[in-house]
């Protein structure tokens, strides 16, 4: 069963005297914010209440035809807007008890998916902490301030419905709280073998975006990662070979196929987040560290890899960001399904509600992926 698709309001775009209609192009964003304002007329309104608001809202973009990868834009967007309101009631609520304003500069990042602008529905916390370096002896005062501040956003995000990171990835904890400083020595560590978790981590760190605080901050980190990790080549062997660990959801026929190790639900299930946009987002990221460029986003680095480099065409580039670009809408399709059934945004894609052309390009964007991912693997 598939949902019901309503007539798009594009097409109301004209007057019968041929003026534009705007209040009628305008009359499904203006419904859904009278909506939220009639309901929730407070500045004080809860995150829980703001992020509820965020499936209607998805709902009202897929109404005016836009593509999963711009809706997942705003999704991001609407998420960061959580995290800043998160943070401003922390640190106001810091200030009423005594805490006094931020000592040193300090700059929250978001990681994964949200630096990347491509969440979709369903999103855990990931999440990280720069705070711009200071003298050793004030560091019980100091990280205490930013520990507590870290615990404060990240708990008032998870009672809002984005729960927090099952792997610790978030800055209530000292491996993702660190100074400047502190950060360009981790990077170090981490680049001087090709030790697994620290290559792991390394990754988790890469696609990173400033939410809150001094912006300058991540730049410079940014700029520690472009000079340290790609002269690095043990690590940089080891992040090529952690794509093996990546399998694209194809056997050696050509054939749908989960790995073993992902719990599905049922026999025509299909980890798409696993075994197709991570590989792709993974091979991405490893051929642009590799080439130098700063892009984050998956388009964007996919685009940016046949205008800056010889490691795509412009062809192949073409079809890896239709295929990214399918991969997305096949997730969010299936999120939007099971939330309208009370059933959980995940991964998964169930592939008895795709026809057989549906199918077919599927197979087609995964077999994309499974050479770039091989190609990624042999530029290093």
């Amino acid at each position: 069963m598939r949902l019901v698709h309503q007539a798009s309001p594009w097409r109301s775009l004209f007057h019968e005297d041929g003026t534009l209609n705007t209040s009628a192009l305008n009359a499904p964003l203006d419904h859904l914010f009278s909506k939220l304002f009639s309901t929730f007329p407070s500045p004080q309104t809860s995150l829980a209440d703001v992020y509820a608001w965020q499936l209607p809202l998805v709902e009202t973009l897929v109404h005016y035809d836009l593509p999963a990868w711009r809706i997942s834009q705003i999704i991001s967007d609407h998420n960061a807007l959580l995290y800043r309101q998160a943070i401003a009631q922390s640190l106001d609520e810091m200030q009423a008890q005594g805490w006094g304003a931020p000592p040193v500069d300090y700059c929250i990042l978001l990681l994964g998916s949200a630096a990347r602008f491509e969440s979709l529905l369903g999103p855990d916390q990931d999440n990280a902490l720069i705070i711009d370096d200071y003298p050793d002896h004030r560091h019980v005062e100091i990280d205490g301030y930013f520990q507590a501040l870290g615990e404060r956003f990240t708990q008032r995000l998870d009672e809002a419905g984005i729960p927090l990171c099952n792997g610790h990835v978030m800055a209530r904890w000292p491996m993702w709280r660190k100074r400047l400083s502190e950060w360009h020595a981790q990077l170090d560590i981490w680049s001087a073998d090709r030790r697994v978790k620290r290559v792991q981590q390394t990754n988790i760190l890469l696609d990173f975006a400033p939410v809150a605080g001094n912006p300058a901050l991540a730049k410079q980190l940014g700029e520690s990662i472009a000079s340290t990790l790609p002269k690095a080549p043990l690590f940089m062997d080891e992040m090529a070979a952690l794509l093996d660990e990546l399998p694209v959801a194809l056997d050696r026929f050509g054939r749908f196929a989960s790995s073993p190790g992902l719990d599905a639900p049922h026999e025509q299930a299909l980890n798409l987040k696993h075994q197709g946009l991570l590989p792709l987002i993974s091979a991405a990221r490893l051929l642009c560290l590799r080439y130098g460029l700063r892009d984050i986003p998956t388009r964007e680095r996919l685009i940016a890899l046949s205008h800056a480099t010889d490691a795509l065409t412009s062809a192949e580039s073409a079809l890896l960001v239709a295929a990214f670009e399918r991969l997305q809408q096949r997730l969010l399709d299936q999120q939007r399904y099971n939330k309208a059934r009370g059933q959980a945004a995940d991964g998964w894609v169930d592939l008895r509600r795709l026809r057989e052309d549906e199918r077919l390009l599927l197979k087609f964007d995964l077999q994309q992926i499974k050479r770039l991912s091989a190609s990624a693997q042999s530029s290093v």
